[in-house]
């Protein structure tokens, strides 16, 4: 199929549709109050990441003078355009949402910001003391003036600006005050009920306690964001790891890319900001306070499960459920009796894959251990048990990606414990992140050495894995053993060129496996053969691969893809053949879940791993797919597809216009099924 420069829509575009279904969540009536405060708390969040990362890199661009236009067809300055008038747009959406909408709910049930002037004397007291103990010691004041340069505003801090005169000369002065992240910003006015208010208010309150015999004229909010990119050259780093130490110092004072300031603020001032910060009118984003609703998070963790979602506790699988936790032979024993596919959060992360690295870690019977790490926790237990490994003697082979996104510090400290401990520490190949989820462990068995795997579409994280929606398999396939052995192998730098039994591996063989299986789709429906291609995936904006799922539906290929982030693909450019479907699912679980189903004739093909329909993920990572075999594993995933789609659950569908359409009721107006409850009373059952 032909390819012109309105073929596919705008990754950023798109990212943004999808937090926008994100806000739609917090638009929904039909969930609970706390959990659409929490979604509009990730909406923040994630649009927060969205300017540090993806803004920043287009802006750069822009400075960088490359204006060559974008596969969307629109040039880096026309699609920044585009980008801050839909962000306006969308903060006018969530003004109306959470003044008019959630907050006369709230006040429903006792939860109330208040000002301080509507506090009695008995209730301004405590709070003043606590400001005086708690709050004042804490706090720097940092002037601007003739004599003090303008402070440094780190990124994503939350601001007071103040405008007064200086008490010994007299002249203006500029007085940064930043308000502590390390402590909440919801402080209760009682313990009686949720009634509150706002740190950076308290702060405000009491500026007579924390500059004395000052003058204020003006005092406003204003917050910062900066590019939070790292920028290495591998081909000019001989230590990666000590060059990534002083790229996050670096990163601290990344360029200013949005600037969020409290509405009513004088033009000169305004200006002086821009003037200090670097920073254009089309980058400020004017807002009525509270700026910064990721403090929501806090309000949702107050004490009212009456107003949040039930609490969900992981199942084992049942051929796990019956071992003792310390009993490392029966554990092995029933990974060999059988491949065990695992579906987190519903089933148990922590009694299955982090109980296989940490039975490896206490069986003498193991000789060695490899794993990747690309997202680890501060408390990693899956990285102690490494470390107790390497320690007692055993072979531990880490591989961890330093260069993982808002993760680097923790990888960097955990590297550097792991090679004190004696584990071969490496960092993967050069110039390809190492996204695999992968780990071996080797063990000698009665009758012979064995290879046992773990394959996983999510990180080897603990806590996210109560909140991401993830697939893996336990695998004492001897195939598959020498597979990931012959992966690590190539990830230690001895060897490559390496051939695949049940793997596919990026950047050398996923996407022209892809392309190869889309084209067998093809062939088979000319030939009136059965074909179909169904996906879900995070995300799908790979053009070439969209290409050829284009020329697939052109030839009338059924094809189903459930995306959960951005995606690329245009249904106007397919709606006239009527077999393409584009499905996002988002609940209270991030759907993170890669699966790959082929038709194949009637001998369906299905892999699961870490790859995403992106450049960077099948040309520039290393990265994992593994083919599942198990005839009742491809029955579960295929439930999986089946239940993505079905009318039952709510989700939304790409329109013909492309645009994306919430489907949350059925034709006489009742509430769909969530498609997540249904699979956590699925495992309960």
């Amino acid at each position: 199929m032909k390819s012109d420069k309105n073929s596919y829509i705008d990754r950023e575009l798109s990212w943004l549709d999808f937090n926008t279904r994100v806000l739609e969540l917090a638009e929904n009536h039909d969930l609970p109050l706390l959990e659409r405060v929490k979604f509009l708390a990730i909406f923040s969040s994630n649009l927060d990441e969205f300017f540090m990362v993806r803004v920043a890199s287009l802006k750069r661009r822009i400075e960088l003078g490359n204006h060559d236009r974008l596969i969307s067809g629109m040039t880096p300055n026309e699609l920044l355009s585009e980008i801050n008038e839909r962000v306006r747009t969308l903060q006018e959406r969530i003004g109306f949402l959470l003044n008019k909408d959630l907050k006369p709910e709230l006040i429903q049930h006792g939860i109330k910001r208040v000002r301080w002037d509507s506090l009695s004397e008995s209730e301004q007291a405590p709070l003043t003391e606590k400001f005086i103990n708690e709050v004042f010691p804490i706090l720097t004041p940092l002037a601007s003036d003739p004599a003090h340069p303008f402070p440094h505003i780190s990124g994503l801090s939350l601001n007071l600006g103040i405008i007064g005169k200086n008490t010994h000369t007299g002249e203006e002065q500029f007085v940064r005050v930043k308000v502590p992240s390390n402590i909440p910003r919801m402080v209760r006015v009682s313990e009686t009920d949720f009634s509150y208010i706002l740190l950076e208010d308290l702060i405000a309150e009491h500026l007579h306690l924390l500059l004395p015999g000052a003058a204020f004229e003006e005092i406003y909010f204003f917050r910062v964001t900066r590019n939070q990119d790292l920028d290495i050259d591998e081909d000019e780093t001989e230590d990666l790891l000590s060059s990534l130490k002083e790229e996050l110092l670096r990163r601290k004072f990344g360029a200013a890319v949005r600037m969020e300031i409290e509405e009513g603020v004088s033009e000169s001032l305004l200006n002086r900001l821009m003037q200090e910060l670097e920073i254009s009118p089309s980058e400020v984003f004017t807002l009525t306070p509270p700026l910064d609703l990721t403090y929501l998070f806090e309000m949702y963790g107050l004490p009212l499960p009456e107003l949040k979602d039930e609490p969900f506790d992981s199942m084992k699988p049942g051929l796990l459920n019956t071992i003792d936790r310390h009993d490392a032979d029966a554990f092995f024993a029933a990974i060999r009796d059988g491949e065990i596919l695992l579906h987190h959060p519903y089933q148990t992360f922590t009694s299955t894959v982090t109980r296989f690295i940490e039975l490896a870690v206490q069986d003498p019977k193991v000789l060695a251990i490899k794993q990747t790490l690309y997202r680890t926790s501060g408390d990693s237990p899956i990285m102690q048990a490494l470390i107790e490994a390497a320690k007692s003697g055993k072979q531990v082979l880490a591989v961890i990606e330093l260069r993982a996104r808002f993760d680097e510090q923790a990888n960097v400290r955990w590297a550097q414990k792991l090679e004190d401990a004696g584990a071969h520490v490496v960092y993967g190949m050069l110039g390809l992140k190492t996204h695999a989820k992968t780990s071996v462990v080797v063990r000698r068995d009665e009758n012979a050495l064995n290879v046992y795997s773990h394959v996983g579409t999510g990180n080897y994280n603990p806590k996210t894995a109560k909140l991401y929606d993830d697939l893996g398999i336990l695998s004492a396939d001897p195939v598959l053993g020498q597979d990931l052995l012959k992966l690590f192998n190539q990830l230690s730098g001895v060897a490559s060129g390496m051939e695949y039994a049940r793997l596919l591996v990026a950047p050398v063989t996923i996407r022209t496996s892809l392309v190869a299986k889309i084209q067998r789709e093809r062939e088979n429906h000319r030939n009136g053969i059965p074909a179909g291609i169904r996906w879900k995936v995070n995300s799908l904006v790979d053009n070439g691969i969209i290409n050829e799922l284009y020329a697939a539906a052109k030839d009338g290929v059924p094809i189903e893809i459930i995306v959960r982030g951005a995606c690329a693909l245009r249904m106007s450019k397919v709606a006239e053949f009527k077999n393409v479907r584009v499905i996002s699912i988002l609940g209270r679980f991030l759907e993170h879940s890669r699966i790959y189903s082929f038709h194949n004739g009637g001998a369906p093909e299905f892999f699961i791993g870490s790859a995403d329909i992106m450049e960077r993920n099948l040309d520039r990572r290393v990265e994992a797919l593994v083919r599942v075999d198990f005839p009742s594993h491809k029955e579960e995933l295929t439930e999986i597809l089946d239940l993505s789609g079905s009318s039952r659950f709510r989700k939304w569908e790409m329109g013909e216009d492309d645009a994306w359409h919430y489907f949350k009721q059925d034709l006489e107006g009742n509430a769909l099924e969530d498609f997540q409850e249904h699979f956590i009373e699925r495992y309960k059952e």
